[in-house]
C-alpha cells in the first residue's frame, strides 16, 4: 500500500458502521405502506406480520399484463411530423398541439400482482410484539409472547436458492398451528401436487392504466393468451404434522417448521408470446422448489447471505451514533420530521435504497419499475410501469456511485430491447433513422407515444427523448467500469442507433441553431406571450441538454474506440450548432426556446436542468453561469414538491456544491406521510411512508432511489478526470465515514471526516490508473496499478 501526504490526519472514531441497521415496529402493519418487503431480484413479498393472520402479497417481476408489443401500430402517424413542423414554423402553437394526438398509439401495459399467502395463526391476543426488517441480512423477523410463550418466524428471499424461506418456532408444549391458503387477484386455480400446495394462474392481455376510464372493460383476458405463473409451496422442517388438501397447506404441533415458496412465469422474452412461446412455469416452479428442499434451512441461509452480503456489504456509512434505538422506525420519522437531529435514520435511508435495488433488479432485461417489484394492485399507480422521462432513470442513480454495477445491468439490457422496438417507432412515427423511446414503456419494450390512439395530452403522451436519456446510462456504466470491450460491442452501436434519431428530430431554428421540432418539456406547461398554454413548440432546452449529453458521450466513445467516419463529424457538427443555453430574464435558465412563462412555476419536474444532473456538462467550476441560472431555477420552483422530484432536486443542490440545501431537501424526503387508505386528501406532499417506501404520494420508488444517490453525490463527485471529496458536505454531519463509493475512472473511494473536514482517503483502482483528487481548493495527481490502492494523509 502507498501512503502520501495529502491531508491532515485526525483522531477519529473506528471505520464502518457498528450498528446494526434495521426498521423496526411494535405492531403488525394494517396498510401496505406499514409492511417490509423482500426480493431476490426477480421474485418478492410484502410481510405485514399478524399474529392472528399473517398476509404475505406476491410478486414477481417477470408477470405483466399484455403480450409483444406491434411497433408498427400506427404506420402513418410519421406522415403528420412535417405538418406539425410547418405549423410551429408558423408560431401557431394550438395546432400543433392538435396534430400530435395524430402522433399517439396505445398505452403500455401493467405490472401485475401475482397472488397473496395467508397463514392463519390464531394468535390473539399477544403481547411483547416486534417487527423488524434487518437490512444486513435481508430477513424479516416477528416475534411476539401468545398465551405466556414466545413465538418467532423470519422470513428471507433467496436469489441462489430462488425461493422465499419462512421459519417458524415456539417454545409453547402445544407447538404451532398454522394454515396456509394461497389466491390471487388474477384468474387462478389451486390444487394439491405431491406434496406441494399449487396455485397456477395467468395475467390479463391488457389492463388499462388506472387514469383511464374510457372502455367498457378496463381489464381484458383471453382464452389462449397472457403470461402464466405458478406458484408452490412445500415443507422443509416439521417436527408436528402436515396435513394437504387442494386449497390448504397445515402444520400442526410443530415446535420448529420451514416452509418453502417457489414463484414462476411463462415470460419468456419481450419479443415471444408468452402463452404459445412461453417457458413451462410450473416445471420451472417446480425445479426451485425441490431444489430448495433438497437442502437443510441452515444451508439455504447460509447460501443467501454470502449472496447478498457480497452485494450489500461493499459499502458501508457512518453518520453517527445510534441514540434511539429503542424507538420505533415510525415514531423515528415523526420526531425527525419535528426538527430532531437523528443520524441513524438518515444512514438507514441511504442503505434501504441500497437494500431495494438489490432485491428488485437482478434479472435481464426486466429493470425495477415505479413499485420496484412490490405492487398488490390489478390497476397499479401509473401502471407500474416504466416512465421514461425521469422515473425509469432515476432508479438507477445509486447502481454505479453506490457499488451496485451489478442491478445496473438489469436495466442496461433492456435498453437493448428498446432500440428493437424503437427502431420501427422511430420510422412509422416520426420518418427518423435510429430508434427512439417515449413516454411510458412496459416488459415488452414498447416504444411508441402513448395515449391510445389520440386521447393523450401532447404534455405528457408526446415526449421523444427517452431513447435518448436512457443511452445516458450506458455510458456512464463505462465511465465508472472503464470496460472498453463492453463499450465497443454493446453501449455504442446503442448510444450511436440513438444519436441517429436525435440527428433526424433536429432542424434549424429562426437563429439559425439546431434545435429538436417538435419538442416538449416533460410534463410541463408554457405561456406564450400572446397567453395561450402549450406543450408543443420547437427548441426546449431539455431535449437540448440530453442530446448535447449523449453526443458528448458519443464523441469521446469514438475517441476511446479510434473511430474516424462521417458520422462522428456530422455528430460533432451537430454538437458545434446546438442551441447554447440561454438565461431567463429572472436569471433563471430558460426551458423553452423563448423566455415564456410556466403555466406551473412550482411544476414538479426540472428537466431542463438535466444538464447539471443526471447530466455532467453543466457545472459549478466549468460554467459559472449556467450553474447560477439553474440555480435560480430551482429558487423559483421552491422546494415542495412530490416524492421523486425531490430525489432530483437533493441531487441538483449537491451538484451545485449547497450540502446544506441539499440537506435541507433530505431532511424534507423523510417527512412522515401516511399510508394511503387513511392520509386525508389535503395532504399530498412527498416525503416517506412508515416503512421508509417513498410517497410522491402514492408510492414510487424512485424517490428511495434518488435519496440513496444525492447521499453519495454529497460525499464524492467524480468526471473521468477528478474525485471530488466531500464537494456537497452539509454541516450537520459534522463527522463520519464511507467506505465503498464508486468514482468516474474506474476508482472505490473510503473517506473519513470530523469538525467538518476531511481526514484521511484511501483509493483503490478498480481498474482506473490515473486520477485527480480535489478536496476544496487542494489537488493532488494520483496513478495506480489495477488492484493497488493508496493511502493519503497529512497536508
Amino acid at each position: 500500500m502507498k501512503k502520501v501526504s495529502l491531508l491532515l490526519l485526525l483522531p477519529f472514531f473506528s471505520f464502518a458502521q457498528q450498528y446494526p441497521l434495521k426498521l423496526w415496529f411494535d405492531e403488525p402493519a394494517n396498510h401496505f405502506e406499514e409492511a417490509l418487503v423482500l426480493g431476490n431480484g426477480r421474485s418478492g413479498v410484502t410481510v405485514f406480520g399478524g399474529a392472528d393472520q399473517e398476509k404475505l402479497y406476491l410478486n414477481d417481476i417477470s408477470l405483466w399484463a399484455g403480450e409483444p408489443v406491434d411497433p408498427y401500430m400506427n404506420p402513418e402517424a410519421h406522415t403528420y411530423m412535417p405538418l406539425v413542423r410547418e405549423a410551429l414554423a408558423n408560431e401557431d402553437y394550438k395546432a400543433a398541439d392538435s396534430l400530435m394526438h395524430f402522433i399517439q398509439g396505445s398505452f403500455s401495459q401493467s405490472f401485475a400482482p401475482l397472488g397473496d399467502l395467508t397463514i392463519d395463526f390464531r394468535h390473539t391476543p399477544v403481547d411483547d410484539y416486534y417487527r423488524e426488517l434487518d437490512l444486513d441480512n435481508a430477513t424479516v423477523n416477528i416475534r411476539y409472547t401468545h398465551l405466556g410463550h414466545m413465538f418467532e418466524r423470519s422470513y428471507f428471499y433467496s436469489h441462489p436458492d430462488k425461493a422465499l424461506v419462512m421459519r417458524f418456532k415456539t417454545d409453547s408444549p402445544d407447538g404451532i398451528f398454522a394454515t396456509l391458503k394461497m389466491d390471487s387477484q388474477l384468474r387462478n386455480s389451486s390444487k394439491a401436487q405431491g406434496e406441494f400446495l399449487h396455485k397456477n394462474g395467468k395475467a390479463p392481455v391488457r389492463i388499462d392504466p388506472s387514469y383511464y376510464n374510457q372502455n367498457t372493460d378496463p381489464i381484458i383476458y383471453e382464452e389462449d393468451g397472457g403470461t402464466r405463473f405458478s406458484g408452490m409451496v412445500g415443507v422443509l422442517k416439521n417436527d408436528g404434522s402436515t396435513v394437504l388438501t387442494d386449497s390448504s397447506l397445515s402444520i400442526n404441533g410443530a415446535h420448529e417448521a420451514t416452509v418453502v415458496l417457489s414463484l414462476a412465469t411463462s415470460f419468456n422474452g419481450f419479443d415471444k408470446d408468452p402463452y404459445r412461446e412461453g417457458l413451462d412455469e410450473k416445471a420451472i416452479a417446480l425445479q426451485q422448489l425441490q431444489g430448495a428442499l433438497s437442502q437443510s434451512t441452515e444451508q439455504l441461509q447460509k447460501n443467501h447471505l454470502e449472496d447478498y452480503h457480497e452485494f450489500y456489504n461493499r459499502v458501508k456509512l457512518n453518520l453517527g451514533e445510534d441514540k434511539l434505538s429503542n424507538l420505533p422506525t415510525d415514531e423515528r420519522i415523526l420526531r425527525y420530521e419535528k426538527g430532531a437531529t437523528d443520524p441513524y435514520l438518515e444512514t438507514l435511508y441511504f442503505q434501504y435504497g441500497r437494500y431495494l435495488l438489490i432485491s428488485s433488479s437482478r434479472t435481464k432485461g426486466i429493470p425495477a419499475n415505479l413499485q420496484g417489484l412490490w405492487n398488490p394492485y390489478m390497476r397499479p399507480p401509473w401502471s407500474s410501469n416504466y416512465t421514461m422521462n425521469i422515473n425509469a432513470e432515476e432508479n438507477y442513480w445509486p447502481a454505479e456511485i453506490t457499488n451496485l454495477p451489478e442491478m445496473h445491468k438489469s436495466f442496461l439490457t433492456f435498453i437493448e430491447n428498446l432500440s428493437k422496438t424503437g427502431a420501427v417507432t422511430a420510422k412509422t412515427f416520426y420518418g427518423a433513422d435510429g430508434w427512439t423511446a417515449s413516454h411510458n414503456s412496459d416488459i415488452w419494450a414498447m416504444t411508441n407515444p402513448v395515449g391510445n390512439f389520440g386521447d393523450g395530452d401532447p404534455v405528457w403522451a408526446n415526449w421523444a427523448m427517452g431513447g435518448t436519456w436512457a443511452s445516458a446510462h450506458l455510458y456512464e456504466h463505462y465511465a465508472f467500469s472503464k470496460d472498453k470491450e463492453w463499450l465497443k460491442n454493446y453501449a455504442y452501436p446503442l448510444m450511436k442507433g440513438a444519436a441517429e434519431f436525435c440527428l433526424d428530430m433536429l432542424v434549424e431554428a429562426p437563429d439559425g441553431t439546431l434545435v429538436t421540432s417538435p419538442s416538449t418539456s416533460p410534463e410541463n406547461v408554457y405561456i406564450t406571450d400572446k397567453g395561450y398554454k402549450g406543450a408543443t413548440l420547437y427548441g426546449a432546452f431539455a431535449d437540448i441538454g440530453m442530446i448535447k449529453e449523449l453526443f458528448l458521450d458519443l464523441v469521446t466513445s469514438m475517441e476511446i474506440l479510434e473511430i474516424n467516419n462521417d458520422f462522428r463529424t456530422e455528430v460533432e457538427q451537430a454538437l458545434v450548432k446546438l442551441r447554447p443555453y440561454k438565461v431567463g430574464n429572472k436569471g433563471n435558465l430558460q426551458e423553452w426556446y423563448h423566455d415564456w412563462e410556466d403555466a406551473e412555476p412550482f411544476h414538479r419536474h426540472q428537466s431542463h436542468l438535466y444538464g447539471l444532473h443526471p447530466g455532467r456538462h453543466i457545472t459549478v467550476k466549468e460554467t459559472p453561469k449556467l450553474a447560477e441560472a439553474a440555480k435560480k431555477s430551482l429558487e423559483i420552483k421552491g422546494d415542495e414538491t412530490t416524492g421523486w422530484s425531490k430525489g432530483w432536486r437533493i441531487n441538483l443542490w449537491a451538484r451545485l456544491l449547497d450540502g446544506n440545501h441539499a440537506y435541507k431537501m433530505y431532511r424534507e424526503l423523510l417527512r412522515y406521510v401516511k399510508p394511503d387508505a387513511i392520509r386525508p386528501k389535503n395532504e399530498g406532499h412527498g416525503g416517506t411512508y412508515p416503512n421508509l417506501f417513498d410517497a410522491h404520494p402514492p408510492f414510487q420508488i424512485d424517490g428511495n432511489f434518488g435519496g440513496t444517490a444525492a447521499v453519495a453525490e454529497m460525499l464524492v463527485q467524480s468526471d473521468e478526470n477528478h474525485i471530488y471529496l466531500l464537494p456537497a458536505l452539509p454541516d450537520a454531519w459534522q463527522k463520519g465515514e464511507v467506505k465503498g463509493l464508486r468514482a468516474r475512472g474506474g476508482f472505490e473511494v473510503d473517506l473519513s471526516w470530523s469538525d467538518g473536514k476531511l481526514n484521511s482517503v484511501t483509493v483503490y483502482s478498480k481498474p482506473g490508473t490515473e486520477t485527480i483528487l480535489v478536496y476544496k481548493d487542494q489537488m493532488k495527481n494520483i496513478r495506480l496499478t489495477e488492484g493497488e490502492k493508496i493511502y493519503m494523509e497529512e497536508l
